[in-house]
């Protein structure tokens, strides 16, 4: 695992082959940190929770 100490406003970059993800930290509160994530459509972004229940045919259709 990789660890990374970002600061508000700053952003780490996830090169998968030509795709870029940039991965921002949008704010911080006590024990939550919001993340802003931009990246292609066709690249899918999901809580792993919410993948899970993919992943278990529980959702026909996630976004």
């Amino acid at each position: 695992m990789l660890v990374l100490t970002r600061k508000l406003n700053e952003q780490i970059v996830i090169q998968l082959g030509d795709q870029d993800v940039i991965v921002r930290i949008v704010s911080v509160k006590a024990d939550r940190v919001r993340l802003g994530i931009i990246a292609a459509p066709e690249v899918s972004v999901h809580r792993e929770e919410v993948l899970l229940r993919i992943k278990d045919g529980e959702l026909a259709h996630a976004g």
